[in-house]
């Protein structure tokens, strides 16, 4: 008998073995065992080393009965499974997990779909579980691709369809959930894992039958397109700085390969969660890497059909909205400068089909407003940066006659953003929204021939110079009897250095409104915009110390009108501005004389001149049917009665405790800054131009003195010099010298400006006579270096020697 126990000793299953058949009902729907699996659970916690071993015995009997299709002995070990899972953190558990992914792949490999689903939710679970030791040999290449696979599931069944995409997806979410945050698992962001999992995503929440799915609907959280957008957005969540790219390139391959693009819908709703999940956990900074893919990937459609890439800058201006701020990243002027060059390239080669050509100006139109959104998230300072670079990609050329239709196009959209740009900066000081680099181009562009271009450039002005809303309000020429009240317009006080500003540059307003109101090609509407520039500037920079010369502005306007040559109704125009703008500039500044006057005179004018008034020259192209051309005068003459006296306006200002002398002189000459010399093609020598005589302005650095005759110099002049007294020549030389010096002393800095203005503009224009009328040189001597070289007469001297 001894011997006999012995051999059932021998025998005797291991404990671990009994424990875990113990655990098996003799029904199946029974389930666990419970007092059984406790006990099993306490030995695997107490003997760790066996857990492996228990793992494997589960996975024997698994094997058996999935061979038997005994399926529920199968949902039996499988809860057994998940039970010591959770309960053992031994650091033995990486054998038994081996075990248990095992067990998983085999359930994922019937074909049976609830066996598909629980090996799924078992996944789950295993994914949740923390391990307290690395696994440096675990692979989960095959559950990718089986996950994935079970995301595209096409059964006929539509309850067994959406119950096995909706496990695939989850599971997909479990395998990254267990990788993303080991470094010593597979790096799930390898492109190779990448290409499976997300256009799984992507095609769950497309699927048209899933579209229309309410996701915000509680009885819908089970349905795949919400479970795929729900694990869409914790990838992107999970994706550090590194990793963002990898979940972006197969989001666009996607949307290419399946031409998801046109409608954009689904695009635009994709980086709506791309970029609402790359802030969470202040990650606002990676905005920027969302919309440099967005930019990388417009230039490989730059050969696409307008409307793809319409459709790409529309998802990049909703991710820019979203950004706040996050999205232009280090290359500020890399991103305008990709921007603009697609919307060159777009003008550039327009599609003379007119379907089209539709789409190319929806593709250009979303370019500009996505480069006002831009830098709508930036710095004001960085803000007048990006207008300075559009603005130097405008076309330069020789002459005017050379612009043709399609480079008039392209000044049209760089006009429009820049436009859009100027409307998002808000102006503080007035120094720093015209610097001079942007203010003489700026200036400059709107003498173009394009009337429409011109009311482009004047409403860029409008929003630069308007601080207190009141352009909108000034759009209309008329003469109101209380211009504050009666349009509602905010007026404050000038700042010192606006007023300084306005003295240092408001001879380049007043010059190029001059130069605009001349033009015959206006309308009526670059009449209203250069009225309400005018307006705008009185308002807010017209100080007390420049009143004088926003009043001799007007004159000048008058005095220009009567002297021109415009047509009838343009010289009308231009006496209703004059009119109504020194209406708003005497009630701005309170000044009750000068009112009671410009209200006598308007008067006067509804009586005998009633075509000089805003009612009469304003009717909209002077067609409308109350003015007809009959209406006009016959005679182009104006009385001097109905005009803008400059002797009373100059009592007026005496009257309010102003100096008028300075109403007596005309504004200055043009601009140093705004000559602009043609390139004559002509290499000239030196030599060339020794024997022409043209007498220069040798002495006229001193503002007062006249110019000196040219005297010939002989013996006997010689002889005189010597035998005069020099003492009446020392009293005339000092006497000139005290005429300077108290020239410099007493006259208004302005009028020594103009002057020296006057004296260099005189300097250059001589300059470029002498060498116009220099003979060309001999095509046997132009080099190759003196064509290329920069020709002396256009050199511009810096505006500093000016002063």
């Amino acid at each position: 008998m001894p011997g006999c126990c012995g051999c059932w000793e021998v025998l005797r299953p291991p404990r671990y073995k009994r424990l875990v058949d113990s655990i098996f009902p003799a029904n199946p729907q029974d389930g666990l065992v419970k007092n059984n699996m406790d006990k099993l659970t306490f030995y695997a916690m107490t003997t760790s080393e066996k857990l492996d071993r228990i793992g494997m015995y589960l996975e024997q009997r698994l094997s058996r009965d999935i061979s038997r299709h005994r399926i529920g002995f199968v949902f039996v070990a499988m809860d057994a499974l998940d039970q010591l899972l959770v309960a053992c953190h031994a650091h033995s558990l990486n054998l038994f997990v081996e075990s248990f992914l095992k067990m998983v792949q085999k359930l994922l490999e019937c074909e049976e779909a609830e066996l598909q689903i629980l090996a799924t939710q078992s996944f789950i679970k295993f994914a949740n579980i923390e391990e307290d030791t690395p696994s440096y040999h675990r692979r989960y290449d095959f559950f990718v691709s089986k996950f994935s696979v079970m995301s595209h599931n096409a059964d006929r069944n539509e309850n067994v369809r959406v119950k096995i995409r909706g496990a695939g997806l989850l599971g997909l979410q479990g395998v990254v959930r267990k990788t993303v945050s080991d470094d010593l698992q597979v790096n799930i962001w390898d492109p190779v894992h990448m290409d499976k999992i997300v256009p799984s995503l992507l095609f769950n929440m497309h699927t048209p039958e899933f579209m229309s799915v309410n996701t915000e609907s509680p009885r819908d959280e089970e349905h795949p397109a919400y479970i795929a957008e729900m694990v869409f957005r914790d990838l992107v969540c999970r994706a550090s700085y590194g990793n963002v790219k990898s979940v972006l390139q197969p989001v666009l391959c996607h949307i290419d390969n399946h031409r998801l693009w046109v409608p954009n819908e689904f695009a635009v709703k994709c980086f709506k969660i791309i970029m609402y999940s790359v802030q969470i956990q202040r990650k606002q900074q990676y905005g920027y890497l969302v919309i440099q893919m967005l930019m990388s990937h417009l230039d490989t459609h730059t050969n696409s059909d307008p409307s793809i890439k319409a459709s790409i800058i529309e998802v990049l201006y909703e991710s820019v909205l979203i950004s706040a701020g996050g999205s232009i990243g280090p290359s500020v002027l890399d991103v305008f400068n990709t921007l603009l060059r697609h919307l060159k390239t777009s003008v550039d080669n327009k599609s003379p089909e007119g379907e089209k050509r539709n789409m190319e100006k929806k593709f250009e139109e979303a370019i500009i407003n996505t480069i006002g959104e831009f830098a709508n998230n930036l710095p004001d300072y960085q803000k007048i940066e990006i207008m300075m670079f559009i603005m130097g990609k405008f076309p330069q050329f020789s002459n005017s006659e050379e612009m043709g239709f399609m480079d008039n196009y392209l000044q049209t959209m760089l006009l429009k953003t820049l436009l859009k740009v100027a409307t998002k900066y808000k102006t503080v000081i007035m120094n720093n929204a015209f610097p001079p680099e942007f203010l003489h181009p700026l200036l400059r562009i709107s003498l173009l021939d394009d009337p429409g271009l011109r009311v482009v450039v004047q409403e860029i002005l409008h929003t630069l110079l308007d601080r207190h809303d009141n352009a909108s309000k000034l759009k209309t020429v008329s003469i109101p009897k209380d211009v504050v009240s009666e349009l509602d317009l905010t007026v404050d006080k000038v700042p010192r250095q606006d007023s300084l500003f306005m003295k240092k540059n408001g001879i380049q307003f007043y010059w190029h409104i001059l130069e605009n109101l001349q033009m015959e090609s206006n309308k009526a509407d670059n009449f209203e915009a250069i009225f309400c520039t005018m307006c705008l500037i009185t308002i807010e920079m017209g100080g007390d110390d420049i009143l004088v010369e926003l009043i001799r502005l007007a004159l000048d306007i008058q005095s220009m009108t009567i002297e021109s040559t415009l047509p009838k109704t343009h010289k009308c125009c231009n006496h209703a501005i004059v009119a109504a703008y020194l209406n708003v500039l005497a009630q701005i500044t309170n000044m009750s004389p000068l009112v009671q006057y410009l209200s006598d005179l308007f008067e006067l004018r509804r009586k005998e001149a009633c075509h000089l008034l805003p009612e009469f020259a304003f009717n909209r192209s002077n067609r409308d049917s109350s003015v007809k051309d009959e209406d006009y005068p016959k005679e182009d003459k104006v009385e001097e009665k109905w005009l803008f006296d400059q002797t009373a306006l100059q009592d007026i200002l005496t009257e309010c405790g102003h100096d008028a002398s300075r109403l007596s002189a005309p504004l200055a000459q043009r601009p140093h800054s705004s000559i602009m010399i043609h390139d004559s093609g002509m290499v000239n020598s030196m030599s060339d131009i020794g024997s022409i005589n043209i007498e220069l302005d040798s002495i006229e650095s001193s503002p007062l003195l006249a110019r000196k005759k040219v005297e010939e110099i002989t013996v006997e002049s010689l002889k005189k010099m010597l035998a005069e007294d020099q003492s009446v020549k020392r009293e005339e030389d000092a006497k000139k010298r005290q005429e300077i010096f108290e020239t410099f002393q007493n006259a208004p800095f302005e009028e020594i400006v103009a002057r020296a203005e006057a004296k260099s503009n005189c300097f250059h224009d001589k300059l470029y006579e002498i060498l116009e009328m220099s003979p060309p040189s001999s095509p046997d001597h132009t080099t190759k270096e003196s064509q290329n070289a920069v020709p002396v007469f256009e050199m511009q001297f810096p505006s500093l020697y000016v002063y």
